[in-house]
Parts: structure tokens; sequence; C-alpha cells
């Protein structure tokens, strides 16, 4: 038997039983439509959280109060016995290929300017922080080079900040009041937009000095060290390590490279991705036991036909291409149909609901079609077996 006799009884034994095989392929359909949607979410999802800590850079090392401990995560400034001073922030620019150290704190008040007032988030840092963070100053300039500990009361104001305030009139040199303390605006900063749910453009920027004053607190939340892009990250990180050591007596800190928290996160959101993809997975099983009891029924139903096929020379080798064929062909169908599912509903999903990251890559398109044909393939093996194995004297003797 050609090759070509072959495919056209592939063709037409599925073409005869078109409902039967539209509903065969149908389920396979669903399951690929089912992973390629739920993959395409988490994958987005994946990406769009990379980005938004790559936004700030990848050669940033976070310096932390507080040891992480085995049981847990770090416990802060409850487990330090010094806490991050500003004098640390100035001590760790004199590591080699650090080129930034700059201290920073956190908190909430009120800022009030021309009758408006308005409640943000106040960012204590210091003179380096737009150009350690990659953020953008839009007008003016940020704060100026004083000495940390006695800073001038100067503040950068967040876009929305400013629009709020200000309206379309400029600020600079302005006063308002942060808190009931005045401040001299030197600064509008480029609008950034949020950053995992926090508005870095309803925020204000002031002096870390004038924050731990403000706050009331005793060190810093965090220092960032940004060192030069092809820097060995693990010389840096010890040179931090030896800088504090001496100034604490204890490791009482946590030293968090960017690099090394993006690896980690990456591969949580990695596992995440597939778990979702495995959850879709489960209609691809549904479908391939769809495939197995209609191969199953159609080798009943064609005992005849492979009794006389048999008789008049085709091998069992060729009996089972046949059925094996077919199973692929409907799983294959399926896959092409899945596909455009999927994907049709995926971009449905990003056009409609912008703020729902979605992503399909063409590596996780190729694959469902391979899942899709492997399935069939595989569903396919029992049934193309009993065929083949069929004697032909007895199929042609069945009704």
């Amino acid at each position: 038997m050609k090759f070509i006799d072959l495919l056209r009884l592939t063709l037409g034994s599925a073409s005869s039983h078109r409902l039967r095989s539209g509903l065969t392929a149908l389920g396979i359909a669903v399951g690929i439509a089912a992973v390629i949607l739920l993959t395409s979410i988490g994958e987005g999802i994946h990406q769009f959280v990379l980005a938004e800590f790559t936004q700030f850079g990848t050669n940033v090392i976070s310096v932390s109060p507080g040891k992480t401990t085995t049981r847990g995560a770090s416990v802060g400034i409850f487990g330090s016995d010094r806490p991050l001073t500003l004098e640390d922030a100035v001590a760790l620019r004199r590591v080699p290929q650090v080129i930034y150290s700059d201290p920073a704190l956190q908190g909430n008040a009120e800022v009030s300017a021309n009758g408006r007032n308005r409640r943000v988030i106040v960012y204590g840092v210091g003179p380096d922080f737009p150009s350690a963070l990659n953020i953008r100053v839009a007008a003016g300039r940020f704060l100026p080079h004083d000495d940390l500990n006695n800073a001038r009361a100067f503040v950068a104001l967040g876009s929305k900040v400013k629009q709020e305030l200000f309206g379309d009139s400029s600020p600079l040199g302005s006063r308002i009041e942060v808190a009931g303390r005045r401040y001299r605006v030197t600064g509008v900063m480029g609008s950034k937009g949020q950053v995992l749910g926090v508005d870095l453009d309803d925020s204000v920027y002031i002096p870390a000095g004038r924050a731990l004053e403000l706050f009331n607190r005793e060190g810093l939340m965090e220092i960032h060290v940004v060192h030069s892009p092809g820097a060995e990250v693990s010389r840096v990180v010890d040179g931090i390590r030896k800088v504090l050591l001496a100034r604490h007596g204890k490791e009482d800190f946590t030293i968090t490279p960017q690099q090394q928290m993006l690896d980690v996160l990456s591969s949580v959101l990695g596992i995440l991705t597939f778990a979702v993809g495995a959850l879709g997975g489960i209609s691809l099983l549904v479908g391939g036991v769809g495939i197995l009891t209609i191969m199953t029924i159609s080798v009943t139903e064609r005992t005849s036909e492979i009794g006389l096929l048999r008789a008049l020379g085709a091998r069992r080798s060729q009996v089972l291409s046949l059925f094996l064929g077919e199973a692929v062909l409907l799983s294959g169908l399926g896959g092409l149909l899945g596909l455009a599912l999927g994907i049709g509903v995926a971009q449905s999903l990003r056009f409609g609901f912008e703020a729902l990251p979605v992503r399909t890559p063409w590596s996780f398109v190729l694959l469902a079609e391979a899942v899709a044909l492997t399935i069939g393939l595989a569903a396919g093996v029992a049934p193309a077996s009993r065929a083949a194995r069929l004697d032909p004297v007895e199929a042609l003797r069945a009704e």
C-alpha cells in the first residue's frame, strides 16, 4: 500500500464521520485553548513583574537593617543592634566599583500649598536618588548635595502632586508644607506611574536626614547601592559586608543584590506559569480520552474493512499507521483550532482589559501544537495496535 493510499484512507475515514470527528477534535481544541489562554496570562504577569523590578536597573544592591534568619524573612530594625545610618550610606560610597550609595526611608504625610492639601507618600532620600534608580527630573533639579545630617529644607514633587497643588503653573521656588513644616520646591519628577501598586507620581522627596526627624526614626529603611555594570557582584557584596561589619561589629544587616532577587522571582513566576498551564492540561487529558474512545469504536466498526485490507496484502505496520494517522489528524486539527481560539481570546483580553498583562510567546504556540499531536499519537496507539493484530480471516467474518 502506497503512502498516498494511506493518506486518502485516513482523510476519508475522518470526513465520513464529520460530526464525530469534529466533536473529537473539539475536545483537544478546548484543552489547547485553555492551556494557551492560561499560560499567556501567566507569562504576561511574569514579564510584567520582572519589568517593574528591572526598570530601576539590574546593578542595584539593597542593604536593609536586620539579618535574615533560617526561620523566615528579615526581622528588620527589631533584629538589629545598630540601625542603618546616614553615615553608613556615606561609608559605602568608598567600596570599590560602587557608583552611588543612596539612603532611603518613607512614610505618609499631608502636603499643602495654595490653599490645597493632599496626603501623599513622603520619601526621604539622598541627592543621588534619581541617578541611582533611573528616575527622570522633568523640571528644575533634584535635591542638592548638602550634608546629609544638615540638609536644607528642599523638596522635589511627583508629577501628580505638582498638578494637584499648582495646576499648570510652575512650582519651582515656591514653598509648600510637608507635615506642617515648610520646604522650598527645587524640582518636579518625570511621570513614572505605578510600580507594583505604588504611585510614584503621587509622592514627594525630601532629604533623608529631615525625613528621619519628621518620622521620628532612628535609622534608615534601606540603602540603595549602585555598582558599575561590569563589576563582579560577589566582590561588591563582600566589600559592602566588610565596611558594615567594621562599623556595626556584627552582621545585623541584609544584603540583597537585585539580580539575585530577580532570579528568585523569575523562578517563582516560572513555576506559577507552569502550574497554571498544568491546570489547563487537564482539559487536554480529557481530549486524549475522547480520542482513545472514538478510535476504539472506529476499530470495532471497521473490523471487516481491516480484514479486507489485510487480505489484499496490507501489512500490520500499514494498518497500524492508518489508525495512528487518523488519531494524529484529529488531534492536529483540534490543536490548530485550539490555538486560534486561545490566541484570539488572549488578544481580546489584552485589548479589552489594558491593565491585564497578556503575552503569548511563539514557543508556547509550537509546544502546545506538539503536545496536541503527542496526545493524539499516544491515545491512538492502543486502538491501532488492536487493529493491526486482528486475524484477517476472523476480521472478514465480522459483520
